[in-house]
């Protein structure tokens, strides 16, 4: 009986610390550098990965994933190309493309952190101004 009690405590204990040692996909947080944007073709949308208890950016992330749809406006049938292009700040990554109305518009993105087991997914609503 002591034996299991042990034996439950020690893999608590290993389960806690694992845990604690390894951050979750849900640390991090894209945020949209600018949360409105002119309308366009070819438009630059900046969004920032952000190291969530730390308030860290994120440098150096893969970008596995990307979409861009109007669906926060019921048009999510509504998909533009993406293209990623080359940013100059740490932590910020920029997508090119094409938001020809004005309205709500879903960016979705997955990363890979390097040292997280988990992609880094966010779902970040812009918007396009006249």
């Amino acid at each position: 009986m002591i034996k299991a009690l042990i034996a439950a405590a020690i893999a608590a204990t290993v389960s806690m610390v694992s845990g604690a040692a390894l951050a979750g996909g849900a640390d991090y947080a894209f945020d949209p550098v600018s949360p409105e944007i002119k309308k366009g073709d070819d438009v630059v949308v900046a969004l920032r990965l952000t190291h969530k208890p730390s308030g860290k950016p994120v440098p150096d992330a893969v970008i596995v994933r990307t979409r861009v749809d109007m669906g926060p406006d019921g048009m999510a049938d509504m998909v533009s190309p993406v293209a990623l292009v080359h940013s100059e700040q740490p932590g910020v990554y920029a997508l090119k493309t094409d938001l020809p109305m004005a309205g709500r518009y879903l960016v979705s993105i997955a990363a890979k952190v390097q040292g997280e087991p988990e992609t880094v997914v966010g779902k970040v609503i812009i918007k396009a101004v006249k």
